[in-house]
């Protein structure tokens, strides 16, 4: 929430400005440290920490997938269909 500030002259004005100015640097500079960590190279994996990941991947995949499957059975109506007849 911002508070409102009264300026009584430029020397306020100038001042406030000043300080706007150096957050605005320092989140800059911050934004910029965790972007340039977000995308850090990865060094390379060996072969079997490749085919772990493939198989982790995958799993993944599979159980988005079952979820997906399940929820749509049971909320039908939510993904723009018909209400389905219990069984």
């Amino acid at each position: 929430m911002a508070v409102k500030k009264t300026y009584h002259n430029l020397e306020d004005i100038r001042e406030r400005k000043l300080q706007l100015s150096e957050e605005l640097n320092r989140d800059t500079a911050k934004m910029s440290m965790l972007w340039n960590k977000t995308f850090v190279k990865r060094e390379d994996a060996t072969k079997g920490e490749y085919i772990t990941s493939m198989i982790s991947n995958g799993i993944m995949a599979i159980d988005a997938f079952m979820l997906f499957r399940k929820l749509k059975r049971n909320y039908n109506s939510l993904f723009g269909g018909k209400k389905s007849k219990k069984r």
